[in-house]
């Protein structure tokens, strides 16, 4: 899907959901630097790093964008009630505070429009998905996500446009990149406001002065999505489980033996 009508070089790029080697519970193999300099190259103004269930906070990472031109919004994609919710422009403290969509509520009512909130891949099948839970739930969302995986007659953003149609919230499209080469190709673009704020950001997609970039995936894409999810994904999570075992119990070994000498 691309509803690409535009061609304004006063529009920017916008990526809202976005992963890297930094996410405590995927396993990625690219890094915070290594996204800023291809978003760079694509020409990127405005990026979201979600780790899950974290807040990226490398201070090096965002004095870097910075340099670069670009506005890197402090992000989480958090799980509530088994459902994935984004949550942009927030704490440590305040993602620790989010239990369930009730906190959610309270904590948007106590930040207004400073902070953002997204529905990522609402009924899709596999991860936390909210899936028809969203109708209940929609008052904690600002807006919808355009998932990039879609392809013909598979394409839940069908329903999902529906439901932002149907409750006046705007559809964004976004990467969820979890391999390098699979970020810049779906993004939304929005007109470049007067100061790059993530509140003007916020803002302008509140609007719906959005244009959204969502091309169908190709047979290659789809392949290499389901060989990372079903195969590279669970086989390198394994690995890291094992390693972080091996690495705990060697700890404790050596915690033991120092013990034992004094």
């Amino acid at each position: 899907m691309s509803t690409s009508k535009i061609d304004n070089s006063d529009w920017i790029k916008v990526d809202l959901h976005i992963h890297t080697l930094d996410d405590p519970k995927d396993v990625i193999d690219y890094s915070a630097h290594q996204l800023l300099e291809r978003a760079r190259a694509l020409g990127f103004r405005v990026l979201a790093i979600t780790l899950h269930d974290a807040v990226f906070d490398r201070p090096e990472v965002f004095a870097d964008a910075a340099t670069m031109g670009i506005l890197l919004i402090p992000a989480a994609e958090v799980r509530l009630c088994g459902a994935d919710v984004i949550v942009l422009n927030v704490t440590t403290a305040e993602i620790a505070g989010l239990k369930n969509f009730d906190d959610l509520r309270r904590l948007r009512a106590r930040r207004g429009v400073s902070i953002f909130t997204i529905a990522p891949h609402p009924f899709y099948f596999l991860g936390g998905s909210i899936g028809s839970r969203l109708l209940a739930e929609i008052d904690c969302f600002d807006a919808v996500e355009l998932c990039h995986f879609h392809k013909g007659l598979l394409n839940p953003n069908r329903r999902a446009a529906k439901v932002a149609a149907r409750f006046g919230k705007p559809l964004v499209a976004t990467s969820d990149a979890h391999q390098l080469h699979a970020f810049g190709r779906h993004y939304t673009s929005i007109p470049r406001p007067p100061q790059l704020t993530a509140e003007n950001v916020f803002a302008a997609l509140r609007a719906g002065r959005i244009d959204l970039t969502s091309p169908a995936c190709s047979f290659v894409d789809l392949a290499s999505a389901i060989y990372f999810i079903f195969l590279a994904h669970p086989f390198r999570r394994r690995q890291r489980q094992a390693l972080r075992a091996s690495a705990t119990h060697s700890g404790t070994q050596v915690g033991l033996e120092s013990k034992s000498r004094t």
